[in-house]
């Protein structure tokens, strides 16, 4: 078993991070400050391949794996949480056209989400059917060789700002359930899609978050991702991918904030030593970085068991998407806390890797949906044993 990167990932992993320390970092609490979305920043990553980064080849993208992936993410996420979050959002929107579109879509429309021209948005989450995302109303009657979607989502990531919507929509009956559900590439600009107002977040504010009302919009049944019900196994399999996204993003933010309360605790002095002098702090930084390395771990364990196709991969994923946002969230609240008041305040960048951060256990499934995901799997026969 071996752990260590190969010259490949070594080499993604330095090209993330001379792209985040350049393009991204010197420029992050002026886009959280301005609530300001980095649009050309996007794109440029998307140059940079960023945009496509596990979307076939064949489509535009890298086609590298969800290992790749996650070593990348890391980087881009260190720099700035929100954006590169976002990013991985459209990374995921993008893999899921090019995985499940037709010849058309894999041929005019995934190739330019892949390079960034076109910028996705992910639509799943509706106001009465967030973890129950099995139980969505939007719905998408057939007429013709069109589909009409009508009904709402909420708190999609770039919404107002991307092209194009990956649309989770009813096209069974209303107690259909998962079955029931379908899923679409939609225009972003199509006639009969209204935006909310921009919400007003804790953090994430490099990125927009609006409701989208969809009001009998017409869509081409060309424009379907797979066969009709097959949209919630479609967005599942989207969201374990989107999972280790969110859980990296968390680890590289968390890098960020250890990184700078080691150095601080070396910079500051109280009651005439280094605050690294103190065993109690040491002590905590200790534990930052076990929880840190553990996070990363379980991120690198999921991402190779998805890569491999393994049939526990989605509990890997959820269980690594658990440990590591709440572990990662309590390695920059610590950070925080180790610059005193310092960290309170918008000179330092702790209080926005904390706001950042906090979403990430409530976005891609709950962190409680993880452990609902996780104990109903080991109770099925054999699967505490298949994971040892």
């Amino acid at each position: 078993m071996n752990f260590d990167l190969t010259e490949d990932q070594l080499a993604f992993r330095e090209a993330a991070k001379a792209f985040a320390e350049k393009a991204m970092a010197p420029h992050a609490a002026k886009w959280d400050a301005e609530h300001v979305f980095p649009v050309e920043v996007i794109r440029e990553a998307g140059e940079m391949g960023f945009c496509g980064i596990y979307t076939p080849e064949a489509q535009g993208g890298m086609g590298l794996s969800r290992l790749d992936t996650s070593v990348i993410v890391e980087e881009l996420a260190a720099a700035c949480p929100s954006t590169a979050a976002y990013i991985t959002i459209h990374n995921m929107a993008t893999w899921m056209v090019a995985q499940f579109g037709n010849a058309d879509i894999q041929g005019q429309i995934a190739p330019r989400m892949a390079s960034g021209e076109w910028l996705g948005s992910y639509c799943l989450t509706e106001p009465g059917a967030g973890s129950d995302a099995g139980n969505l109303r939007t719905k998408a009657t057939r007429d013709g060789d069109s589909y009409v979607i009508s009904g709402s989502k909420v708190f999609i990531s770039g919404a107002g700002a991307t092209q194009m919507l990956v649309v989770m929509a009813r096209t069974g009956a209303p107690d259909s359930g998962p079955k029931g559900i379908s899923a679409f590439v939609v225009p972003a600009d199509s006639d009969g899609i209204h935006y909310g107002k921009a919400e007003e977040k804790m953090g994430w504010n490099s990125q927009p978050t609006r409701q989208i009302t969809f009001e009998n919009v017409r869509v081409p049944a060309n424009n379907r991702l797979g066969e009709e019900g097959q949209g919630f196994m479609i967005a599942m399999k989207g969201l374990d991918g989107g999972r280790l996204n969110i859980a990296t993003c968390s680890i590289g933010g968390a890098q960020a904030a250890l990184l700078r309360a080691r150095n601080y605790m070396h910079e500051r002095e109280q009651f005439g030593q280094a605050l690294a002098g103190f065993q109690a702090l040491q002590f905590k930084l200790a534990d930052m970085a076990t929880n840190l390395v553990a996070s990363r771990q379980m991120v690198r364990l999921a991402a190779y068991r998805l890569d491999e196709g393994d049939n526990e991969a989605p509990l890997h994923c959820a269980m690594a998407k658990r440990f590591a946002t709440d572990a990662c969230f309590d390695v920059c609240n610590e950070a925080l806390q180790l610059h005193g008041g310092y960290g309170y305040i918008r000179e330092y960048p702790l209080e926005r890797y904390v706001r950042d951060l906090r979403v990430h256990q409530i976005l891609e499934g709950t962190n409680e949906i993880m452990r609902l995901i996780v104990a109903r799997r080991l109770l099925e026969p054999g699967v505490a044993e298949a994971i040892q």
